[in-house]
């Protein structure tokens, strides 16, 4: 989710990112706390708003990236239905739905650099006492910048299998992803070696 960006600039662009995360947080927590299909009906019209305001394009992205909950919102429906708490599951549903768009709207407002500048921020407590943070933002910027990779990779293997066997690709291309991902893996450790590898924190406050 954190990788979600929006190329329509918005309105939201320009808040500071503390801020929206703070405001998410309060907001994730009232819909915890709202127990009624109606207040969070209300709430997720009122998130389908403030989508609106970033205009036309920026809702459509933001409803396709809610497309990733049907097979969950499929299973609530399903087991809640049969076990005869359909407001039960109704809660949840909209309590889901209403949670991943808000936080879609604050990721997809939200440059990565400046996610990353809030998390050391928040961790700088940790540096005080003598642990080094800058492992962790290279984490998360490795890890975005990996899992596209594997996934193009998977693609890639995908159609070498179907040029060569009639059958779809099963569990047979699992290995040779691993071995490309730890060869990627590889590449990376040198190129951090070559600059130095992860330096310990200076105890600014920067990394």
């Amino acid at each position: 989710m954190i990788s979600l960006t929006s190329p329509t600039e918005t309105w939201a662009h320009r808040l500071p990112a503390g801020t929206k995360l703070l405001i998410l947080s309060a907001l994730t927590v009232a819909l915890f706390l709202a127990d009624r299909p109606w207040m969070l009906g209300v709430g997720l019209l009122a998130i389908a708003a403030l989508y609106l305001t970033a205009g036309a394009v920026f809702l459509r992205q933001g409803l396709r990236h809610l497309r990733m909950l049907w097979p969950f919102l499929l299973l609530i429906a399903v087991w809640h239905g049969l076990t005869g708490q359909v407001q039960a599951g109704l809660i949840i549903a909209l309590r889901l739905l209403a949670a991943l768009a808000l936080a879609n709207f604050v990721t997809m407002t939200t440059r990565l650099t400046e996610m990353i500048a809030v998390l050391t921020w928040l961790l700088a407590p940790l540096r005080r006492i003598g642990l080094s943070t800058r492992a962790v933002t290279l984490a998360i910027a490795m890890v975005l910048r990996f899992t596209p990779m594997l996934v193009e990779n998977g693609n890639r293997l995908s159609m070498a299998w179907r040029a060569r066997s009639h059958r779809r690709p099963n569990w047979r291309i699992v290995m040779p992803m691993a071995a490309l991902a730890l060869d990627d893996a590889d590449h990376v450790a040198e190129a951090l070696r070559a600059r130095g590898g992860i330096l310990p924190d200076t105890g600014s406050g920067r990394d």
